[in-house]
Parts: C-alpha cells; sequence; structure tokens
C-alpha cells in the first residue's frame, strides 16, 4: 500500500467518528437498522449488540418495555454499552415521551461513560399487588416478582439523570464498581416491602471506595425502607460521596455511615421533613465530613468523627416551636433549563407561599407545578410570574414540587 493510502487508512482509524442518533421502540427488531422507521428492540440495543459509538444517543419511542424475566431476582434489561468522558452514550426518552421500564436496569461492566436520562422504572406487578412477605431478611422468595429498580454495578463517569423511579423492590443500588458517577434529579418513591422483621428496600442503597459519587437534586419519599442507605458492613467502603441539594420527606433515615470508618463525606444543602439525617454509624471512629446548610425537620446525628464542619444547619425536633413565616428554596435542573426542584416549608401553615424564582424565571414566563410522586398525572397548579414572584398553594407545613417552565 502506498505510504500516503496507509496513513490515510490509519488516519480513518483513529479519528472519531461523528455521533449519531439511533431509535428503540417496544416493537422494535433486533435485526432492524435502528432508525426512526425501523427500530430496534431495547434488550439488543442496551446490551450493545449494535455496536453504538462514543458521543452516540439511544432515543427509545414512548410506551412500556417490560423485562420478560418476572422471577424474583430479575434486575431487568442490562446495559453494557460505553462511551467517553467527553463524548458519553446517551439513552433518552424521546421529547414528549414516557418511557417505562418495567422490570429494571442494571447497568454492567463493560459500560462506562454513559448518560441515562428521564426514564421510568418500575415493577408493575407491584401497582396491583400487595408488597407484604412472611420470609424475614433481604431476599424474600415469596413476592413472586422482579426486584427491578436501577442497578449500577460498573461504570466509571456515568449519570444518571431525571429519572422517576417507583415501586421496585429498591430504588437505586448505586454500588463500589461504579466510579466517579452521579445520580442526579430523580424522583424516587414507594420502593420496598413490609417483612415480619421490618421494612426492607430502600430509595437509594449505595456503597463507594474509589472516585466520588454524586447524589443530587433528587426528591425521594415513602417507601419501606431508608431513604438514603449509604451504609455497609466493616467489610465495605462509605467513602467519597458529595450529597447536595436534595428534598427527602415522610420517609425512612438518611443515613451515611457503616462498620468501616468512612471519609470524604460531604452534605451541602439537601432538605429533609419528617427524616432524620445520620452522618457515621456503628464504626469506632471516622475520618472527616462537612455538613453544610442542611434543613431538617426531624433530627441531625453525626457520630465519632475525627474532623468535623458542622455549619449552618437548621435543625428542628419533631415537637420542636416552628419559626415563623416560610422558606421556599428553588433549585434550577443543570441538566434541563426548564425544570427546578423546590421545597416548602410553611412554618406557619398559611394558605399561600410566595417564592423568590427571579433567578430562574422572566417576568410573565408560564410554569406548572408536578407532584412528584404523579410526574406524569396533571399540573397540581399552573400560573405566571411577576415581578419575579410566583404564588403557591402550599397550607401544610412542608410540600415538594417539580416546577416546569410551560410555553
Amino acid at each position: 500500500m502506498p505510504r500516503l493510502l496507509a496513513a490515510a487508512f490509519v488516519l480513518l482509524l483513529i479519528s472519531p467518528v461523528n455521533a449519531a442518533d439511533f431509535y428503540v421502540a417496544p416493537d422494535g427488531k433486533p435485526s432492524a437498522p435502528g432508525t426512526r422507521d425501523a427500530p430496534w428492540d431495547l434488550a439488543s440495543a442496551l446490551a450493545a449488540d449494535h455496536f453504538l459509538q462514543p458521543g452516540d444517543t439511544l432515543w427509545l419511542a414512548g410506551g412500556a418495555y417490560k423485562h420478560l424475566d418476572r422471577k424474583t431476582t430479575g434486575f431487568g434489561f442490562p446495559v453494557k454499552l460505553a462511551g467517553r468522558k467527553d463524548k458519553p452514550v446517551r439513552i433518552r426518552a424521546g421529547p414528549g415521551q414516557r418511557v417505562t421500564i418495567d422490570g429494571g436496569l442494571s447497568v454492567v461492566a463493560p459500560a462506562t461513560a454513559l448518560w441515562i436520562q428521564d426514564l421510568e422504572i418500575l415493577v408493575s406487578e407491584n401497582l396491583t399487588r400487595p408488597r407484604v412477605t412472611k420470609q424475614t431478611g433481604s431476599s424474600p422468595t415469596d413476592l413472586d416478582r422482579p426486584w427491578g429498580g436501577l442497578n449500577v454495578h460498573a461504570g466509571a463517569d456515568c449519570k444518571y439523570i431525571d429519572l422517576v423511579i417507583h415501586d421496585n423492590a429498591q430504588g437505586v443500588s448505586f454500588w463500589k464498581g461504579a466510579t466517579d458517577s452521579e445520580l442526579y434529579g430523580c424522583l424516587i418513591y414507594d420502593n420496598g416491602w413490609s417483612a415480619p422483621d421490618r421494612g426492607h428496600g430502600h430509595a437509594i442503597y449505595t456503597q463507594n471506595q474509589d472516585g466520588l459519587k454524586t447524589i443530587a437534586d433528587c426528591i425521594m419519599t415513602g417507601g419501606y425502607g431508608y431513604t438514603l442507605h449509604a451504609y455497609g458492613s466493616k467489610n465495605a467502603y462509605v467513602d467519597n460521596y458529595l450529597v447536595e441539594g436534595n428534598i427527602a420527606y415522610a420517609g425512612g433515615i438518611f443515613l451515611i455511615g457503616g462498620g468501616r470508618p468512612s471519609r470524604g463525606i460531604r452534605v451541602f444543602r439537601n432538605f429533609l421533613h419528617g427524616v432524620s439525617m445520620q452522618i457515621g454509624y456503628d464504626a469506632p471512629e471516622n475520618e472527616d465530613c462537612e455538613v453544610r446548610g442542611n434543613v431538617v425537620v426531624g433530627g441531625l446525628d453525626i457520630k465519632r468523627y475525627k474532623k468535623v464542619v458542622n455549619e449552618g444547619n437548621v435543625v428542628v425536633g419533631p415537637d420542636a416551636a416552628r419559626a415563623k413565616g416560610a422558606l421556599a428554596v428553588l433549585r434550577p435542573n443543570k441538566y434541563d433549563p426548564l425544570r427546578a426542584n423546590l421545597a416548602v416549608y410553611n412554618w406557619d401553615k398559611g394558605a399561600e407561599v410566595t417564592v423568590d424564582a427571579s433567578a430562574w424565571l422572566k417576568d410573565g414566563q408560564a410554569f406548572e407545578l408536578r407532584n412528584p410522586k404523579d410526574f406524569f398525572g396533571k399540573p397540581v397548579q399552573q400560573g405566571r410570574c411577576q415581578a419575579g414572584k410566583i404564588r403557591i398553594a402550599a397550607p401544610t407545613e412542608f410540600s415538594a414540587f417539580v416546577v416546569l417552565k410551560t410555553p
């Protein structure tokens, strides 16, 4: 081969391929080309049977994708797609589409640099059958339905964004093999089951050793177990977490700690109501934590840390006297400019609360509020921003909403 042609051939091999869009539908086929008119099926697309390249996007058409394995041990569709940190592979719901993954997703090697966004994950059996077992422990065999949820066993530099995760055995299982990865903006509620010994299944169960694991701007409520269960025995690691901007209410304990000493724990500006926060568990001592700017109605306990930064936290016991007025916190979504989370502490329980939205909404901008537990349902309120303010009907002591900009 002439030298010039050989050089051109090598350059072709090493040059990045332009990012491409591919399509999946509930009635797609593994033999299809993955176009909008001839989409793939979900299982083959997620299993990397079609050789997606870094930077590619996999668009999922609206509808339900039901995994065929309905055994108790079923974790749903394996995800093996791999991108690069600067060119992640993206899995997204089509614009305006409700995409329901029935049975769960399981992120396994060689998955890396993967972004999964805007999907709903559930187990449909839990919508119609009781979630009560006669067996104790964490692995009952008599519930006769999949485990479901988002199960992340592997993958560096991955992001799980704006997912709606509910009515699974466990919402998110975010394990040590997932490094430098982020769970962001997810709505996680009503996961778990009831057993003779206690409630089981958590909104998030996570462990981490290397790299930074980020859990940010999620809304969590309900369920049978803990809200956040960053926990392990003395043989597991609970290190290097950034937990920021989450809203949790009417749920179990918000825990970070285990039997092995923890280090690198940062817990900033989370908003809890009816949920206690505990940093540290039964390790004889822990290394370092920063707990700043949190609002906790339910109690805060920081256990056995050598170095503690405990600053700017507002902690109100369940029976303590309340402040006057209201506190409203609006947190814009960093991946979706049309979306924000809103937490409202209405201490006086007045019929309405005024929220300063001037940093996010322009005057005259229309908005709507969505119930985090019914995101795909009808808005609970609609209105327009006036003089940088929005007025929210929130007569109870605490409310949480997803706020959407609308035309």
